[in-house]
């Protein structure tokens, strides 16, 4: 048993500190929202995450899991102390690392003897060092400082917590690696691997990890945009290139583009790392030009098919997750779509199974919130698809026709097939492939 404290109970500190008490270690998670605490300490979960809830009850009643305000009383028993701060992008792409450098200086004046403090958030190349000499210039007391970047997939976040790929850790102090490989060897024990590097090469992993696959999403997405152009079909070209064991069938599914709170600020942070040293990534800027334009590649074609004008036209939404599985709406390409229909004077009504609170949050009276995705279509003159809620991918078409004015679905992610949607009478306008004229 291992004593822990993680700092910050954001998707990432909430997920790493159930899933540590898990596996029988004492987890204390620290957060300077009172009101956020005291919900946590009432069973009440902030965030949306399959599966997170039965854990996360099971380990507060096991008193494996508690929950304080005070950083000075969250980490004096702790061996390792993870930091789970948010590392929002400034306007110029690069993470903001004032709330990890803020508790760092805190740190620096609590600790009293040997801790092993863990960047657990997504942090530029040379962090590490930064928060080490902050909490230096505090202490005399020895420490070190590693870097453990996560790999959780928001809707997956437990299953990768418990079953990782693999475990990067960063760090050149050997005490410091015991600690660390003691305390994941519950997590792989089905032989996955933990890598153990430098903090620097740490760091550029996730970055690297997050922008690749950023990388192949807008790849495919492009390339469904070309197939429109060529009358080729993108599922097949998927297909065909994904067979190949070097690319992989994974993240090749086109769409209206990446968005969460990960890649976006992820391919950012890595392009002003670059340009911190005087280097361009030019893959990289290319990516986020491309993937911004993708968000709203579907207006145009809405704007067309209502011959330029969508002044009054009632316009459902499924799906403003930025994916299913969860209620995290950051970055996500069906608040630029709506944000798109509202300039043209159309009006909305939206229905996701999680994020409609997130939503009202941000837009407000803006548009209608629906109770259930059929509300949703009532009067509606057309339909967009945002985001592959399972719930979407096998809904009663016979009842969508008559709730709506005209059988027309323009589908941001290719949830159907484009014959059986002829078939069923719909006018369909997917990404990729040929539209299907009613």
């Amino acid at each position: 048993m291992t004593k822990i404290a993680v700092v910050g109970t954001g998707y990432v500190g909430l997920v790493t500190g159930t899933c540590f008490a898990e596996t029988g270690n004492q987890v204390i998670c620290i957060d300077i929202d009172a009101d956020k605490v005291e919900k946590m300490k009432n069973g009440i979960i902030p965030i949306y995450e399959p599966n997170l809830d039965t854990i996360f009850d099971r380990n507060i009643s096991a008193k494996r899991l508690s929950f304080t305000t005070s950083l000075e009383d969250g980490i004096k028993d702790a061996e390792i102390i993870f930091l789970a701060l948010p590392t929002p992008p400034g306007e110029d792409g690069s993470a903001d690392l004032s709330y990890i450098l803020g508790v760092a200086e805190q740190l620096g004046k609590l600790i009293t003897g040997y801790k092993v403090i863990v960047d657990k958030s997504t942090v530029p190349v040379g962090t590490a060092e930064k928060v080490h000499a902050v909490i230096a210039k505090n202490t005399q007391v020895d420490f070190a400082v590693v870097s453990n970047p996560e790999f959780l997939r928001e809707g997956f976040a437990v299953s990768d917590f418990m079953k990782p790929d693999r475990v990067v850790i960063g760090t050149r102090d050997e005490r410091a690696r015991k600690v660390m490989e003691s305390l994941y060897r519950p997590f792989v024990r089905q032989g996955n691997p933990i890598y153990f590097m430098d903090e620097k090469s740490a760091e550029l992993t996730k970055y690297a990890a997050n922008s690749f696959l950023a990388t192949k999403i807008t790849f495919m997405n492009e390339l469904a945009n070309f197939c429109e152009l060529v009358g080729a079909d993108v599922d097949q070209v998927r297909i065909g290139i994904g067979s190949d064991t070097r690319i992989g069938k994974r993240f090749l599914f086109p769409g209206i583009g990446y968005g969460g709170s990960c890649f976006p600020k992820d391919v950012k942070a890595l392009v002003k790392s670059g340009e911190d040293f005087n280097f361009k990534f030019e893959i990289l800027s290319a990516v986020l030009k491309v993937n911004q334009e993708q968000k709203t590649i579907l207006f145009p074609k809405i704007k067309n098919f209502f011959r330029g004008d969508l002044s009054g036209k009632k316009i459902a939404v499924w799906g403003l997750s930025f994916k299913p599985d969860t209620d995290d709406i950051r970055e996500a390409p069906a608040l630029f779509m709506i944000e798109a229909l509202l300039d043209a004077g159309a009006n909305i009504s939206a229905y996701d199974p999680e994020a409609l609170p997130n939503v009202k949050n941000s837009l407000g009276a803006k548009i209608d919130y629906a109770n259930d995705e059929y509300s949703a279509l009532s009067g509606a003159d057309a339909l967009l698809i945002c985001t592959e809620w399972g719930i979407f991918r096998n809904p009663d078409f016979t009842r969508m026709k008559s709730l709506m004015k005209d059988a027309v679905l323009f589908d941001g992610r290719n949830l159907f097939d484009i014959t059986e949607m002829n078939d069923k009478g719909f006018y369909y306008c997917s990404i990729g492939r040929n539209v299907i004229e009613k």
